[in-house]
């Protein structure tokens, strides 16, 4: 079986863009990439898209809306990918399919989202809809109140670790000055996340503002390729590992301090590819909010239950520590368009192990970890990547 390997990618800045819709966005990213890749797009045989969108956008039909952006797509077979916050390791996860079953040798994967434009409450309850709304709908604040009943949660059961917390909020924002992509490029420091103010109140339980991911426009495309053309491109990053693990959607039926379904997804790429956290440069994963960034410390196995707080407070996951995580600023910083996020975290994890992440980059690293999830932990996708050419 070809293997699907990375060949390029496109990126287009997170914010508040003054493009008005996806369509704009996905057509930058989209002709970047091809050009990052060497491809014309006569050469494309799928198009995979991954875009939320839940009312973010009357215009729905995603995946018609890349040939709408560059006709000559006209002809190319297009799929639309949802899986909530993890909808971009979706589209990825269905391209990399589509290119091992034989169905072709190029494929792109553009991920997308035209989220600022809508007003703040009602982003907060279209973000609902990736929760079990039957028991979880309720909830103030929204996706930001769900995790901020699982930071209560966890405080309760192992004390309070708002200090550990500040400390990762200020790791991401640190790491986010030297993303020339990021949406908030601003050193807050430990102090300001650390103390609630005016500038960073409270949003939900003990999650304050700086806790919290943002809410941002932004596309970002990756091109695959089969081995043998990949062996003709200018570079080829392949995956050691990619596992996707889902977990119930009801937090009421499971541990949701446990992140089960993170752990499983987490195990099961390392073993796939033959190593352990010590053999991996760094990770990219889904701090969403601060305290889902804790947790995964422990999913992944670099802590256990409860001891999370102690993996920030050893400097582990810093920039120059053992396993640096997010040097890209992390969705804390770089911020969280939701389909394009998933993308985004593999091409941040590719530029490393390419050797092409400019300011951000850690020095000699050869191999990276991705986790990217939807939900609180329910769809859960792991990607470990090498450089291959």
């Amino acid at each position: 079986m070809a293997r699907a390997q990375i060949i390029g990618w496109g990126h287009t800045p997170f914010g508040k863009s003054e493009k008005p819709d996806t369509e704009s966005l996905m057509a930058e990213a989209l002709a970047t990439a091809l050009d990052h890749a060497g491809v014309e797009a006569a050469s494309v045989d799928g198009i995979f898209v991954g875009v939320f969108n839940k009312e973010f956008s009357k215009q729905d039909f995603q995946a018609a809306l890349v040939a709408m952006g560059d006709d000559r797509f006209r002809y190319t077979p297009a799929t639309r990918f949802e899986n909530a916050c993890a909808t971009g390791s979706a589209a990825l996860y269905g391209a990399m399919d589509f290119i091992e079953a034989g169905r072709g040798r190029i494929a792109v994967v553009v991920g997308a989202e035209k989220m600022t434009a809508t007003p703040t409450a009602q982003v907060g309850d279209i973000l609902l809809s990736a929760s079990y709304r039957a028991e979880e709908d309720a909830v103030d604040a929204g996706f930001a109140g769900l995790f901020g009943n699982i930071a209560s949660s966890y405080f309760q059961r192992y004390g309070d670790q708002s200090d550990a917390l500040a400390m990762i909020a200020a790791k991401n924002h640190a790491n986010g000055m030297a993303n020339p992509f990021a949406h908030m490029r601003k050193d807050f420091g430990y102090e300001f996340c650390l103390n609630p103010s005016e500038k960073n109140p409270y949003v939900a339980g003990p999650l304050k503002r700086t806790d919290c991911s943002l809410v941002s426009d932004g596309a970002a495309v990756l091109v695959l390729a089969d081995e043998d053309t990949a062996a003709q491109m200018s570079r080829a990053i392949a995956f050691r590992a990619r596992v996707q693990a889902n977990d119930i959607l009801a937090m009421s039926r499971r541990d949701v301090l446990e992140f089960a379904g993170a752990r499983r997804a987490w195990s099961g790429a390392l073993e796939a590819a033959g190593m352990t956290l010590d053999d991996l440069s760094l990770v990219e994963t889904h701090d969403c909010f601060t305290i889902a960034e804790m947790i995964e410390y422990e999913a992944m196995g670099l802590a256990e239950p409860g001891q999370g707080h102690r993996v920030i407070r050893e400097g582990v996951t810093q920039k120059g520590g053992k396993l640096p995580v997010n040097v890209s600023g992390g969705l804390k910083s770089k911020g969280h368009p939701i389909g394009a996020t998933g993308v985004s975290m593999h091409i941040m994890a590719a530029m490393q192990v390419a050797g092409d992440a400019g300011d951000m980059q850690v020095p000699g690293a050869t191999t990276a970890g991705v986790f990217n999830m939807g939900g609180v932990a329910v769809a859960n996708y792991c990607s470990i990547l090498e450089r291959v050419k």
